[in-house]
């Protein structure tokens, strides 16, 4: 690496340590700030989803005293029914304006219909749209269906009839996912995380060293410095995949540490995010770095304002994620020609990292050669243009 270069990235390295929006998005919201989010909407969420089954419901009920046998059998089940409503109308109206988050309403004929074997029945009143009304809803509804295929059975076997006779199918279950694999659920979205932390790390240097010097008016002089435009251009392009790098190793260090306050094993998953697996991560991230520096740095070169370059790198960052959604929604397997793709390959070498899945070295290899090879392409374009007298005009 010649002088000039190592200078240019030197002097870029030390005026981007001086940059507060640099600095605190580079050691504060990638590192700290993204990860502890992570940590705290996980922790929410199970315990709303998952960790909250066995902990008492209270849910008002119409009509209790008709049905005495399902009441008793809900307080069984950890639901407790109170009468502090009275009329159909109230419980419909303490749901909607969210004073409960699920009511039942027991039928006036639901005594009548039980005794003469027909049709009794229960309304659950709840509220779709509130999503954390959801869990406690499921589990009155599982609780009600579980009471209504024993009576089920119960009256078959009165009538001499086996309950098998509603059952000709028995359906058995084999699940071939592993406590490391079922984390993909939650930590399947990392890599997209870490690619946006990576680009964001050297977002404001793009800006600052291409557009912010032409808007301050120090391009010029800089220009004139005993260095090539090329060496020059390598020079801020080093910088940048410096500040990208570093903010994506703190991000994952951030989430090494964010991981340990994940209930993932309460959800019967397991992430073995250790140093190894942390260093994998890092080192089939890295390419990623060259080629968002070249891509922002190229476009920041055409822009002649900062807010201007802003906009422009705002929807940049938005092309190494959109594959990455698609793969999620899409759930795609890692293949030979999906390796061809920048961001995508390194999302499903991730994926396969976090489920403890072996790595296919062709597949590694191909991904960093490809990302290499189109930040070289970027680079050369981007070199090119700061040797033009366009850059200039």
């Amino acid at each position: 690496m010649s002088r000039p270069l190592l200078t240019v990235c030197r002097k870029e390295i030390v005026e981007n340590s001086r940059d507060r929006r640099a600095i605190l998005s580079i050691l504060f919201i990638g590192p700290i700030l993204v990860p502890a989010l992570w940590a705290f909407m996980i922790n929410v969420s199970a315990s709303r989803t998952f960790l909250g089954g066995d902990e008492p419901v209270s849910v008002p009920t119409v009509g209790q005293e008709l049905a005495p046998n399902l009441i008793d059998f809900l307080n069984r089940r950890g639901i407790e029914a109170s009468d502090e409503l009275g009329s159909v109308d109230e419980a419909i109206q303490a749901v909607a304006d969210g004073t409960h988050d699920v009511a039942l309403i027991i039928e006036p004929d639901f005594a009548e219909n039980f005794r003469a074997g027909g049709d009794a029945r229960v309304t659950v009143v709840f509220d779709q749209s509130r999503a954390t009304t959801l869990a406690d809803t499921r589990r009155v509804q599982a609780a009600l269906e579980s009471y209504a295929q024993q009576l089920s059975a119960l009256r078959l076997q009165a009538r001499g009839i086996s309950p098998l006779v509603l059952r000709p199918i028995t359906i058995d279950q084999y699940d071939v996912s592993t406590a490391a694999s079922r984390s993909v659920l939650i930590l399947g979205v990392l890599s997209y995380l870490l690619v946006v932390s990576t680009m964001m790390g050297g977002f404001y240097l793009a800006i600052d060293s291409t557009a912010g010097e032409r808007e301050r008016g120090s391009l010029e002089p800089l220009l004139t410095a005993p260095a090539t435009r090329a060496e020059l251009m390598l020079g801020k392009l080093a910088a940048t995949v410096f500040y990208m790098l570093l903010s994506l190793a703190l991000t994952v260090t951030g989430f090494a540490i964010a991981i340990r306050f994940a209930p993932l094993e309460a959800l019967g998953m397991s992430s073995g995010f250790n140093v190894v697996m942390a260093a994998k991560i890092v080192l089939i991230v890295a390419p990623i770095a060259p080629l968002g520096a070249a891509l922002m740095v190229l476009i920041a070169s055409f822009t002649r304002t900062y807010k201007e370059a802003q906009t422009y790198l705002g929807l940049t960052l938005l092309v190494p994620t959109l594959p990455l959604i698609v793969a999620s929604v899409l759930s795609v397997r890692p293949s030979l020609e999906l390796m061809l793709i920048p961001s995508l390959s390194q999302h499903l070498l991730i994926t396969q990292i976090i489920s403890a899945e072996p790595l296919n070295g062709v597949h590694v290899l191909l991904s960093v050669f490809c990302t290499l090879a189109a930040s070289a392409v970027l680079a050369v374009l981007a070199t090119r243009l700061y040797s033009s007298e366009k850059l200039l005009g």
